[in-house]
């Protein structure tokens, strides 16, 4: 099986001995994305609608660099720290995963990274 490491500078940097994604087998396992701004390498939006919006242009980034997009997206788990949060964060979510959505779960955790909202993680293949 091969086995590529997937980096960019267009997404933040892993904040753990992880990757940002791995290919393996045509798949890309992108993980899960909290809403930093890579640039500043900081939360720079306290509501969900933002945090969404930030979570998503990160996953797309990595997704890009990997040889993929979000439209060859075919699952993803998203991690609530509030699920009163879910119709907001579904809001957003619609608007990237508009034509033939993934398969998806969404879960309420006790806590995220950093505080954050949200995370989200996905699988897809390659183009």
């Amino acid at each position: 099986m091969s086995r590529q490491v997937v980096s960019t500078t267009n997404a933040p940097a892993a904040l753990g001995p992880y990757s940002q994604a791995i290919v393996a087998n045509g798949l890309v396992f992108v993980s899960g994305q909290i809403p930093i701004n890579p640039a500043s390498g900081e939360i720079e939006a306290t509501d969900i609608t933002g945090q969404t919006e930030q979570v998503l242009k990160n996953l797309e980034a990595i997704l890009v660099a990997s040889g993929s997009s979000v439209a060859n997206v075919v699952k993803t788990t998203c991690f609530l720290d509030d699920i009163s949060d879910w119709p907001a964060m579904n809001d957003v979510y619609a608007r990237v995963f508009h034509a033939a959505p993934p398969a998806r779960s969404a879960f309420e955790v006790g806590k995220l990274p950093k505080n954050a909202k949200v995370e989200i993680e996905a699988i897809a293949t390659l183009n």
